[in-house]
């Protein structure tokens, strides 16, 4: 490996785009493309920084894929001059994506069998820390490849965990999102009931702080993205619907009993069905007593999910 690694990033997107201008910025970046025009185009990078094509970053010592799943990846493994075209000794894969571990397994052994280290890495933390360089990363894989690569992860993340082979960091992310989704729609029921009761949202929350019942969500989410009437959470609510399914799949396989996994995916796609799939997730505040509403309705009528009553967009 040389003195100085050599990173790429596949994919420009909310999360891709901060992770290529924060390497960039540590003159780590040696290439970057996305299939999007519009998406390279948007992305403000170094003059020295190749984009003419996947080849470029195909070359670097450290490529990032950074695109939406596993889906995307194998395509660009499939691609003539993909990540998979060049056999530089020593190259290391970081997949960045919410995935189902099973298929990120399947991913590794074709990268391996190219003669590339593949690592897999859950990220949280959000587009704001890709921007600034704090994401925190839930890594499976070899440790000798997670080490060769450190330089670039330490550039992009400020914690990172290795919990073991491949696919236990995409296994580990999708335990976090449902933590983490399941938990914004159950302070939504808590602070909707408070507001009924006559409560100011922004006090409701304030307590909330102040007590047991804090977390990311009460601190930073409601804060800064509801209370504040913004909705700008960089998120949408197809993509926590992505999430979900992905996480009650993954119970299913482990013969895990799940009661909260499956109530919180019926409401993400009683949202999807209504409506509100390429909305910001922090609108299902609004929108979550009509939610639970519709999904009462479906259950009612024995359909497992969808409903004729939409959620009104708020």
């Amino acid at each position: 490996m040389p003195a100085k690694l050599r990173a790429g990033v596949l994919g420009l997107g909310n999360m891709g785009r901060g992770i290529a201008a924060t390497l960039d910025c540590a003159g780590l970046l040696a290439a970057a493309w996305d299939a999007a025009p519009a998406a390279l185009a948007s992305c403000p990078l170094s003059s020295g920084v190749a984009r003419s094509g996947p080849r470029d970053v195909a070359g670097c010592d450290v490529i990032l894929l950074a695109v939406p799943g596993s889906p995307e990846i194998a395509a660009l493994f499939d691609r003539p001059d993909g990540p998979l075209s060049v056999t530089t000794p020593g190259r290391v894969m970081i997949d960045l994506t919410t995935s189902d571990p099973a298929k990120t397994r399947a991913l590794a052994e074709r990268a391996v069998g190219a003669g590339a280290a593949y690592l897999d890495a859950g990220m949280t933390g959000g587009a704001a820390a890709a921007e600034n360089g704090q994401l925190t990363l839930m890594m499976g894989g070899e440790v000798a490849a997670l080490e060769r690569a450190r330089p670039v992860l330490d550039a992009i993340a400020a914690r990172v965990f290795h919990l073991g082979p491949v696919g236990a960091g995409h296994t580990m992310k999708l335990v976090h999102n449902m933590i983490c989704h399941t938990t914004f729609l159950a302070t939504a029921e808590g602070c909707r009931a408070a507001e009924r009761a006559g409560i100011a949202l922004k006090d409701a929350v304030d307590v909330l702080n102040a007590g047991n019942a804090r977390s990311f969500v009460s601190e930073r989410r409601f804060p800064d993205h509801v209370v504040s009437g913004r909705f700008d959470g960089r998120s949408h609510v197809g993509t926590l619907a992505k999430d979900l399914a992905l996480a009650e799949a993954l119970f299913a396989g482990l013969e895990q009993p799940a009661c909260y996994v499956g109530l919180t995916t019926r409401l993400l796609q009683v949202a999807r069905d209504g409506g509100l799939d390429g909305d910001d997730f922090t609108r299902l505040y609004p929108a979550f007593d009509d939610l639970v509403e519709a999904l009462e309705d479906a259950q009612l009528s024995g359909q497992s999910g969808k409903s004729g009553d939409q959620p009104k967009r708020t």
